[in-house]
């Protein structure tokens, strides 16, 4: 038979019989203990998962053992930096500009020794038996080795997000009472504002050699490596910890006041990597993993321990450093995931957002017939994912996959095969968008510090939108009526509540707050610790899960309307002219409000093509006729994703700046600061309502 009649005859064959199986059950219910409520468990899993390694129950003995088993194996990879340099562009404004070369490798054996070394030398440093320490640094290689070198002597390390604040900083220091701290030269330089106001730390090492000159005297500073050099001439025999103990007491960086410390046990955390492990489908030793989300996340410490656990590869890179066009890559040089060329990331919606923004950005500048095919190859594409017969399949597939896709592809390095999304929701339209451009399923996972991450994640096979899985199998999902939100398990067609997560993923509450653990954490009649995540949720047939609001979320505007401020960020976050939006809804009054953070090359470029001109940035976002066009823009966006009248701002503030975790406006996982926003632009908000 013609391979072109072939071609076009599977596809639609596949398609047929795709839509002719009933739905998949991926989750089912399960009688669980406590408050009345619907609960679903994994379906392929009885009963939690703890563990997935035989013999196995702390962080520690994990390491060991992946270490010996793949001992010359590459683990850990950083770039070598060739050149520094900085660039002043045209209104004043300098960026620093790096230029990097391949990744130098630490075997597995290498990193156990490295580890060795480190926690030996902890000791002869003078860290006693149940003091903490605290690792204070953006994520590198020698983040993960002091981790585990801490874990090997039993020290339950905290972990501080490098952008946080001086004020979040003091009270994460001051009440973990921490002795030793561990910390990049950039971090070092911010303790010296505030040497002053910790009490308790005796001794600070110093990740980079050169230590700044600027350190207070107050500290005996000493630098990485001269820490590992001392611990290889004294060693110390390792002190292991077990299941119950306590690895990490994880700060939140916090999207309201000071920032709560959740502890988490070895047993809890384990149990995540068990669970995640058994849904990337062919995890295993020729995986490599691009880590550069911070290992202060609990998303990005449980995926560098699965990578590990699997003998799998881990090269480090950093935000700013990620893609060949990333702000911090020298021009003509190769970004981390060019070099690296992962086949698994992490990600959180926001970066996302920027790289699928960046792609449509280079796209619309290129115009002409490059734009068209791209358009019709997408549009195509998105047709055969949705079911539809006619969509691009097969022969077609491949097709777009060469001329179109490869390119886009060759900007994540080109052999990305699975991608986890987590933090946030994430949009429908960036969801698709990295499904055909990059080929990748994403797997959307939904889950808390509190539970280690672990609650539900969305299977491979599951192309739906705007879900995020079933239940993972460590843990059980219960939703429980809030009768003031109108939120019932009694709902039809699908029943919907308050989410409660339970199982051995689940953590011991917050360091030092009692009142605030016994608030949000239960212990029901058989022993199973449950979370109550504040989240609402339904279940559809097929037992996944869907976020549908907050309860801290939602408005009651002065007509009796209730505006959830989340979902509309959600749905307006793929305006082009957007970066970042912050919804305000007061009660006293009929409408919302919005503080749009404009995106400066969409809007200077449509500024361009309609003849405006502007002094800078800051005067075009002040502009009538810029404010009308992205109102206008953010209408229509809102219009095509369904949202009520009520729910669209009715007026918008268009803000220049972005907001940055160094601005203290957005978290280090780039969630909104909706207080620390609305007392920023008070001012602005007030204006807003009064106009």
């Amino acid at each position: 038979m013609n391979g072109y009649i072939v071609g076009a005859i599977v596809p639609i064959v596949l398609v047929l019989l795709r839509n002719s199986k009933r739905v998949k059950k991926r989750g089912v219910l399960v009688d669980v203990g406590g408050e009345p409520g619907y609960a679903i468990r994994n379906i392929r899993f009885p009963f939690p998962l703890e563990t997935a390694w035989e013999g196995l129950s702390t962080l520690a003995e994990l390491f060991e053992q992946s270490c010996k088993q793949n001992s010359n194996k590459s683990l850990l990879g950083t770039r070598k930096l060739i050149s520094s340099e900085v660039e002043v562009t045209e209104d004043g404004r300098s960026f620093e500009k790096l230029h990097y070369g391949e990744y130098v490798w630490l075997t597995y054996a290498e990193t156990f020794a490295a580890v060795c070394y480190f926690a030996s030398g902890l000791v002869q440093l003078g860290h006693k038996k149940g003091e903490r320490v605290a690792i204070f640094a953006d994520t590198r290689e020698e983040w993960f080795i002091a981790l585990q070198a801490c874990f090997r002597r039993n020290v339950t390390v905290v972990t501080i997000y490098a952008s946080l604040g001086e004020e979040a900083l003091c009270h994460s220091l001051n009440e973990t009472e921490v002795t030793t701290l561990i910390c990049g030269a950039k971090e070092l330089k911010k303790l010296v504002n505030i040497s002053g106001q910790l009490d308790k730390i005796k001794h600070v090492i110093c990740m980079d050699d050169e230590i700044p000159t600027a350190v207070s005297g107050r500290w005996a500073v000493t630098s990485f490596a001269d820490v590992q050099r001392t611990g290889y001439e004294n060693p110390v025999d390792a002190d292991l910890p077990i299941a119950a103990d306590v690895a990490v007491i994880m700060y939140t960086s916090g999207s309201t006041g000071l920032p709560k410390g959740v502890m988490l046990t070895h047993g809890n955390i384990l149990a995540t990597v068990a669970a995640v492990k058994t849904i990337i489908p062919g995890i295993g030793s020729k995986d490599v993993y691009l880590a550069y989300l911070p290992l202060a996340h609990i998303l990005e410490l449980a995926a560098e321990h699965l990578i590990v656990a699997v003998g799998g590869i881990l090269g480090y890179g950093s935000p700013l450093t990620l893609t060949d066009t990333s702000s911090k890559i020298k021009p003509g040089t190769k970004g981390d995931a060019s070099v690296l060329a992962p086949t698994l990331m992490a990600a959180v919606p926001a970066i996302l957002d920027r790289v699928r923004d960046g792609v449509r950005k280079k796209v619309d500048a290129k115009g002409g017939l490059s734009k068209k095919l791209f358009d019709l190859a997408y549009s195509r594409r998105l047709s055969a994912i949705n079911g539809s017969w006619f969509g691009a399949w097969g022969l077609e597939k491949y097709l777009w996959d060469l001329l179109v896709f490869k390119k886009v592809r060759a900007i994540l390095g080109g052999r990305l095969r699975f991608l986890l999304s987590g933090g946030a929701p994430l949009s429908p339209d960036t969801q698709r968008f990295i499904n055909i451009c990059f080929g990748t399923p994403i797997g959307q996972g939904y889950g808390l510090t509190e539970t280690c991450a672990g609650g539900t994640f969305s299977e491979v096979d599951d192309t739906s939108v705007g879900r995020v899985g079933a239940p993972l199998p460590c843990s059980f999902i219960k939703l429980v009526d809030w009768t003031e939100g109108g939120y019932l398990t009694s709902n039809s067609p699908m029943p919907r509540g308050e989410i409660l997560i339970g199982g051995p993923n689940v953590t011991l509450g917050y360091f030092k707050n009692e009142e605030k653990t016994q608030e949000s954490y239960r212990v029901d009649e058989r022993g199973v610790r449950w979370f109550c995540t504040g989240d609402i949720g339904q279940f559809h047939s097929d037992g996944c899960l869907e976020i549908i609001d907050r309860k801290k979320d939602i408005v009651k505007l002065q007509h009796g309307e209730y505006v959830s401020l989340g979902k509309v960020e959600t749905a307006l976050s793929i305006c082009p002219y957007l970066d970042n939006i912050m919804l305000h809804a007061d009660p006293f009054h009929s409408f919302c409000v919005a503080l749009v953070v404009a995106s400066q090359q969409m809007v200077e470029d449509w500024a361009s093509k309609q003849g405006i001109t502007f002094t800078d940035f800051a005067d075009l976002c002040e502009k009538e006729e810029t404010i009308k066009e992205v109102h206008t823009s953010l209408a229509q966006t809102a219009k095509k994703s369904r949202l009520e009248k009520f729910e669209i701002p009715a007026k918008i503030k268009l803000i220049s700046s972005p907001w940055t975790p160094e601005s203290g406006l957005v978290t280090a996982a780039l969630k909104i600061k909706r207080e620390a926003i609305r007392r920023a632009f008070s001012e602005d908000l007030a204006k807003l309502y009064a106009s």
